[in-house]
């Protein structure tokens, strides 16, 4: 049976990955200090603080795996309609086969991240609730960065 307290420190670690909609990293930088605090004086704080972090590197890390997916493919819908000829000036050939590229790989991409950060908001809230409860939790898809 966990404590009151360490079942509220742990619902507020969960909760405190919402500071990235108002600090930068926050995600991070919140939950790591409130885990490196209690970490040595409960297993329950240690257990769901590792994977609290874990969880948000994971979705950096997915994040990052779009963004290198999204650039490159932009670039070329992007560059394969201009021609490409130093002699004359280029220009832009407009049409809807060019644009189709860049809003496809575009929609789809968005989609995917909004897709990843509603299911980061519904998890979090879901492991707040489990923490709150004195239940470990386990993110999915999770990467063990700190074992």
């Amino acid at each position: 049976m966990e404590t009151t307290a360490d079942r509220n420190i742990t619902t507020v670690l969960q909760l405190s990955a919402f500071t990235q909609y108002f600090f930068p990293f926050g995600n991070f930088i919140f939950p790591a200090i409130l885990w490196s605090l209690k970490k040595d004086q409960s297993k329950f704080v240690d257990f769901n603080g590792r994977q609290a972090i874990n969880f948000q590197l994971s979705v950096l890390l997915y994040t990052l795996f779009l963004g290198l997916v999204a650039v490159p493919v932009i670039i070329y819908a992007v560059l394969n309609g201009i021609e490409m000829n130093f002699v004359t000036p280029a220009k832009w050939d407009f049409n809807i086969q060019n644009m189709a590229g860049i809003v496809a790989t575009t929609g789809i991409l968005g989609l995917t991240f909004l897709g990843l950060k509603v299911t980061e908001f519904f998890l979090i809230i879901y492991a707040s609730v489990k923490n709150s409860n004195g239940e470990n939790f386990k993110y999915p898809l999770t990467i063990n960065f700190i074992k």
